[in-house]
């Protein structure tokens, strides 16, 4: 079987030595668009991270049988398309879970506790010249007995749910489809969590609902001091409007997800005057070394799977 990586660099320094047991193995670290028809041509399977793969890149191989998405999500494959020539498209579902919620905390702690600011405070000499032995000029707080809204309580967001209530926050959540519902804690509506809530987390799927749900209007309905986190996907929360409010008002926001991946350098968010109440990370949730192995080792279960 003669099976092509598309993006390998996406999974870092993993060990993808479990593919050549399967095959002939041959590994793209990146693949621009303009790439993947060439190199996809006379390959039994296609893995891929982030690359489309279109029709047309499905007409040139002929002896296709699988594309493996090294993801959760499958809106980069054509999937009708692979329907009507009979190749089976495999994704992997809650291999990141655990790695999604733990940086769901970090990012809330680093905006709760300033840890910006308190680490430049060391680092550059003020510290050492303090005539107390504290610095106490950026106040934080307490999770136990904040109002914890969660927007979409799949998976991911239960499990933020569970660790919330743990630290003695009270819970309640918004169901974006409407199916998802839980006895353990109150499912309220949207504009209930937005204003009542002193910490927001979104982990609902980007689709036709969620697309730009927190707009500016929305956004500004969130209180004062509140603190806004997006581990779902970037178009959920308008970045414009954050990049609005984030200068008008007294809220945090924490983002992990962006709707151009990389960041855009002419991006609003990268011209916030209130830079200490914005965190950014490069998309980095789902990349605990112990996701990225679950995910390597799922996938080539999916190979398998049709040997």
């Amino acid at each position: 079987m003669k099976i092509v990586l598309l993006d390998a660099l996406t999974f870092g320094e993993t060990n993808l030595s479990g593919f050549d047991v399967l095959g002939d193995v041959v590994v793209h670290q990146t693949t621009a668009q303009s790439e993947v028809l060439e190199r996809v041509r006379e390959f039994d399977v296609i893995v891929t991270n982030k690359v489309v793969i279109t029709k047309e890149h499905m007409d040139s191989c002929p002896q296709l049988k699988l594309i493996c998405v090294a993801a959760t999500g499958m809106n980069n494959i054509d999937l009708e398309a692979a329907s009507q020539r009979d190749i089976k498209v495999k994704n992997v579902a809650g291999y990141s879970t655990d790695s999604v919620i733990q940086h769901t905390f970090s990012m809330l702690f680093y905006l709760m506790g300033h840890s910006r600011y308190y680490d430049e405070v060391v680092k550059n000499g003020t510290y050492s010249k303090s005539p107390i032995f504290t610095d106490v000029s950026k106040p934080f707080f307490e999770i136990k007995g904040k109002k914890w809204g969660i927007i979409g309580l799949g998976s991911i967001g239960r499990g933020v749910a569970k660790i919330a209530d743990a630290f003695g926050a009270e819970v309640c959540y918004y169901s974006t489809s409407g199916k998802n519902h839980s006895q353990d804690f109150s499912r309220v509506e949207l504009k209930y969590l937005l204003s009542f809530c002193d910490i927001i987390s979104v982990h609902c799927p980007l689709n036709e609902k969620t697309n730009k749900l927190l707009d500016y209007k929305a956004l500004q309905s969130v209180k004062e001091g509140a603190i806004v986190l997006n581990l779902g996907r970037g178009g959920i929360i308008n970045e414009d409007a954050i990049a609005k409010i984030i200068d008008e008002k007294n809220i945090f926001f924490a983002l992990d997800v962006l709707t151009k991946e990389p960041i855009a350098p002419n991006n609003a968010l990268l011209a916030v005057k209130n830079k200490e109440n914005l965190y950014i990370t490069p998309h980095i949730a789902w990349t605990s070394v112990e996701a990225r192995d679950a995910l390597i080792g799922s996938t080539i279960e999916n190979i398998l799977s049709i040997k």
